[in-house]
């Protein structure tokens, strides 16, 4: 088996390996836009060995990873933070971090984290893009309140009704307040639908999973939420209680004790922000809707 340390960049690669039958090692950096590196990697395929590849989680990789399954090379994904603390150099550079990847492959002490598959990660897309567009969605109609708020109107909520829409269209105003005004209209017109479809594509992936529809049961829990959960959180086994998913969220408060002394802080926020943003929006729905 051919086992290989990758200190992975968008534009290039720096390598360690090993062959573990023959002894043979080497290093070698490895540019990604002259497809340097998927010939390497073709090449050892070509040979008919086995491989195991060793990277730390990082972003612009999907690509890779997809190379490397297409090959069919075994791919590890490391704790980043727990790679780092294996360090004891002051010295960094991307040969050494190469060669630390190699070296806890080899020992078998190297911090492998779960990695959802690839239809996980395209549902995944589907629950951000839905996300950023009612972000996006939210931002022109503050946009659109503070204008009509500006010039004298205050309806809040009510400004989304038709009758409200209808005030706010025929309110006269300047000249490029008025563009900006029919702009923002307009753009809030194309974006409804589209999140709407998202939504009812949301909804329907919901139905096929029984887990989601468990979760739904849950006071403050929709399709959203639910299927945002099942997917980030994954293979429920991993965690030994309910206080590991809160840390993995980054729900839980971060702390800085000593000396007998315990000081809490605000929550972590370490993990996925997409779920915990959900999650405390489902917190909040529920607390509405409770009558105690």
């Amino acid at each position: 088996m051919v086992i290989i340390g990758v200190d992975y960049h968008p534009s290039d690669q720096y390598i360690a390996f090993v062959d573990a039958e023959t002894g043979e090692s080497g290093e070698r950096q490895l540019n990604h836009s002259d497809g340097e590196a998927e010939k390497f990697y073709r090449e050892l395929k070509q040979r008919g060995v086995s491989v195991r590849v060793g990277m730390e989680a990082t972003g612009y990789s999907r690509w890779f990873e997809r190379l490397l399954a297409e090959l069919g090379i075994e791919v590890w994904i490391g704790d980043a933070a727990k790679i780092k603390t294996k360090r004891v150099r002051k010295q960094k550079t991307d040969r050494q971090d190469a060669q630390l990847l190699l070296k806890l492959l080899l020992e078998n002490t190297f911090p492998r984290v779960w990695v959802p598959s690839p239809e996980n990660r395209d549902l995944r897309q589907l629950l951000w893009h839905r996300h950023r567009l009612v972000q996006m969605r939210t931002r022109l109609m503050n946009q659109l309140q503070a204008l009509a708020m500006n010039e004298g109107p205050r309806r809040k909520k009510k400004l989304w009704s038709e009758q409200g829409r209808t005030q706010l269209e025929k309110h006269p105003l300047a000249t490029w307040a008025s563009r900006r005004r029919q702009d923002l209209l307009e753009l809030l017109d194309r974006m409804n639908p589209t999140i709407e479809e998202l939504t009812v594509a949301i909804e329907q992936e919901a139905k096929k999973r029984p887990e989601v529809l468990q979760l739904m049961t849950h006071p403050g829990v929709g399709p959203l939420t639910a299927l945002a959960f099942v997917l980030i959180i994954g293979t429920p086994e991993r965690f030994h209680c309910g206080k590991q998913t809160g840390s993995y969220v980054g729900l839980i408060p971060s702390e800085d004790s000593s000396a007998g002394r315990q000081r809490l802080g605000h929550i972590s926020k370490q993990g996925n922000s997409l779920l915990r943003f959900l999650l405390v929006e489902a917190a909040q729905a529920a607390v509405r809707c409770d009558s105690d």
